[in-house]
C-alpha cells in the first residue's frame, strides 16, 4: 500500500477519536459510522472506507473485518490493533485500541519519522501484551518503512528477549558510529544501515540495561514521541450510584439463597422490633 496523504491521516485521527466519544454515549456502532461519514471531508477516501466498515459490521459484527478488506488504505498495524480488541479471548479494551489508532494517525499527519512511529508501535505491543510475533510482522508491513527498516524489524522480532531493546537502537544509531570513529578508526564506516539519529542513540545508551519503559518515557520527553494510552485500572473505574445500589441488593439476595441452601437462614434481622419504653415507676423505686 502507498503512504497516504496528510489529509487522510488527519481525517482518520478524527474518525477514531469521534467514534470513541460516541461509543461512550452508548450509541450503536452502525449509527456512529453513518453519522461520521457525513462529517468527513468528501475529498478523502475515508467516506468510502466507512461504507465498507459499516457493511462488514452489519454482516459479521466486527470492524477489523472491513479494515482487512481495505489493506490498501488501513495500515496492517491498524488492522492488527483493532482485531486484537475484538477477539473474544483477549482482554484488550476496544476503547484503548481506538485511542492508540487516533494517536498513531495524528503522529503520521504531523511527522513522517519512521523511528518515532516504530517506537510508538512497539510500545503499544509491549504495554498491552498484544503479541510480538504477529505484531512485529504487522509493523514491518507498514508502507512508511523502507527495505532497510523492514529487514531490521523482522530481525529484531527474532532477537526480542535475547538482546536488550536499548541496544538494538543504540547499535543502529548515528551516535554509535560517532563513538566508534572516536575510539577506533576515524574513517570507519557503518557495517549496516543506520536507522536512528544521534539523539535517539544517546538516549538509548543512557538506558542500556534498564527497563524499556524508562527508554520509552525518555524518548517521549526529549523527542516528542507520542505516549501510548493506558487502560484504566479497577480503582479508577467508578460505578453509577444506582448501579452500585442494585449490585448491593443482588449480593444480599445471593447471601440469603446460600444461607437457605445450607439451612442456616436467619430471618430475625427482618422482624419488626416493637418499641421499648422506660418504666418511670421502676426509676422512682
Amino acid at each position: 500500500m502507498p503512504v497516504l496523504d496528510r489529509e487522510e491521516y488527519i481525517e482518520q485521527a478524527y474518525f477514531f477519536k469521534t467514534f470513541l466519544e460516541r461509543l461512550d454515549e452508548d450509541l450503536p456502532s452502525q449509527e456512529i459510522l453513518e453519522s461520521i461519514k457525513e462529517e468527513i471531508l468528501a475529498t478523502t477516501k475515508l467516506p468510502l472506507a466507512l461504507d465498507v466498515l459499516r457493511g462488514e459490521l452489519l454482516l459479521k459484527g466486527r470492524l477489523y473485518e472491513g479494515m482487512a478488506l481495505l489493506s490498501h488504505y488501513f495500515a496492517p498495524f491498524q488492522t492488527f490493533v483493532m482485531r486484537q480488541s475484538e477477539e473474544d479471548r483477549t482482554k484488550f479494551d476496544q476503547r484503548v485500541a481506538l485511542q492508540i489508532l487516533e494517536r498513531e494517525a495524528r503522529y503520521r499527519s504531523e511527522n513522517n519519522n519512521p523511528a518515532g512511529l516504530f517506537v510508538y508501535q512497539f510500545e503499544c505491543l509491549s504495554r498491552n501484551r498484544l503479541g510480538y510475533d504477529k505484531g512485529m510482522i504487522a509493523i514491518a508491513d507498514d508502507p512508511l518503512y523502507d527495505t532497510n527498516w523492514r529487514d531490521w524489524i523482522l530481525r529484531a522480532r527474532l532477537q526480542l528477549g535475547a538482546v536488550d531493546f536499548a541496544d538494538m537502537i543504540y547499535f543502529r544509531s548515528d551516535f554509535y558510529l560517532e563513538e566508534r570513529r572516536k575510539l577506533v578508526d576515524p574513517e570507519e564506516e557503518a557495517s549496516a544501515p543506520l536507522l536512528f539519529s544521534r539523539q535517539e542513540g544517546r538516549i538509548a545508551k543512557a538506558n542500556r540495561g534498564k527497563d524499556p519503559l524508562y527508554l520509552f518515557a525518555a524518548l517521549q520527553r526529549q523527542l516528542g514521541y507520542p505516549a501510548v494510552p493506558r487502560s484504566k485500572s479497577a480503582r479508577e473505574l467508578q460505578l453509577h450510584p444506582l448501579l452500585e445500589l442494585r449490585l448491593q441488593r443482588i449480593e444480599k439476595r445471593l447471601q440469603l439463597l446460600e444461607s437457605e441452601t445450607k439451612g442456616q437462614i436467619d430471618l430475625t434481622e427482618f422482624y419488626a422490633k416493637p418499641p421499648t419504653f422506660d418504666d418511670p415507676l421502676n426509676e422512682n423505686s
